[in-house]
């Protein structure tokens, strides 16, 4: 990949999408991970005002702490940045009173997990609207169109995507050439939704490097049987995390009605 051009041409599409749907910047959150690292930098090359959110949940300290230290850095390098912090575990925990649960609810934690980036996104969008920006997503191709690894309208819910087209990999070489901090470069990825220390190869059983040649593999026409041992295993992963994540990457279904029973 040709890095500093492919860096150009998102930087020249954000600002063009932006100017062309006359809104006036971008807002995102800060995970303290490299994808939202990678895409504020992108926007903030811009020249357009980008706002960076942190929407702490019950977050581990050193999430925290990572992308303030990407953020205050941005701020230095680019006048047109500016931060806001929302403190949303009082507003998660209230909603956790409001609603009935057990402990022994078999999908409880994947639910609050989910909640907490949909909860994420109503703050996102909250913004956009006071200020005219758009929201920028930060998923990559693997979570985006390979493993369907987000939220349904949490981090997926978005106006633009500017590095969905691009694997972790590369995700990282962007980073590395634009100067996200060395220790988000160096984190292990998470989501960051369960309050716990599990990184995304916890949850997932494959490393973003396993699942980009797995990706590669599935585009090529392999199948399962063509691999043993731990390549068979990650691109069994893969194959199946892929379908059953299609429901995220495909638009919403329409029941259509027939013209026969329409009134015409």
């Amino acid at each position: 990949m040709k890095v500093p051009q492919v860096t150009d041409h998102i930087v020249n599409w954000l600002k063009e999408y932006a100017t062309n749907a006359k809104m006036d910047g971008f807002v995102l959150g800060i995970s303290g991970g490299i994808d939202s690292a990678v895409t504020s930098t992108l926007c903030a090359m811009t020249g357009l005002r980008t706002l960076c959110v942190e929407m702490p949940i019950h977050q581990a300290p050193n999430q925290v702490s990572r992308g303030r230290e990407h953020i205050e850095q941005l701020k230095k390098r680019y006048a047109n940045v500016s931060n806001v912090e929302i403190e949303l575990t009082p507003v998660f925990e209230s909603f956790k009173n409001q609603v009935p649960f057990t402990a022994e609810d078999e999908f409880l934690d994947l639910s609050l997990a989910n909640t907490r980036a949909r909860l994420r996104m109503t703050t996102l969008y909250y913004f956009a609207g006071l200020h005219r920006y758009l929201v920028a997503g930060t998923g990559n191709k693997v979570e985006d169109f390979g493993v369907g690894f987000y939220t349904k309208y949490g981090d997926g819910g978005v106006d633009l995507s500017p590095i969905a087209d691009l694997v972790k990999s590369e995700v990282y070489a962007i980073g590395r050439h634009t100067n996200v901090p060395n220790s988000i470069i160096n984190a292990a990825p998470t989501d960051g939704l369960f309050g716990d220390s599990r990184t995304d190869e916890d949850q997932i059983g494959a490393s973003y490097d396993e699942l980009e040649w797995a990706m590669k593999m599935k585009d090529v026409g392999k199948v399962s049987g063509d691999f043993v041992g731990r390549e068979k295993e990650v691109y069994d992963i893969f194959t199946r995390l892929n379908r059953a994540n299609q429901h995220k990457m495909n638009p919403i279904p329409i029941c259509k009605i027939p013209l026969d029973l329409l009134d015409l």
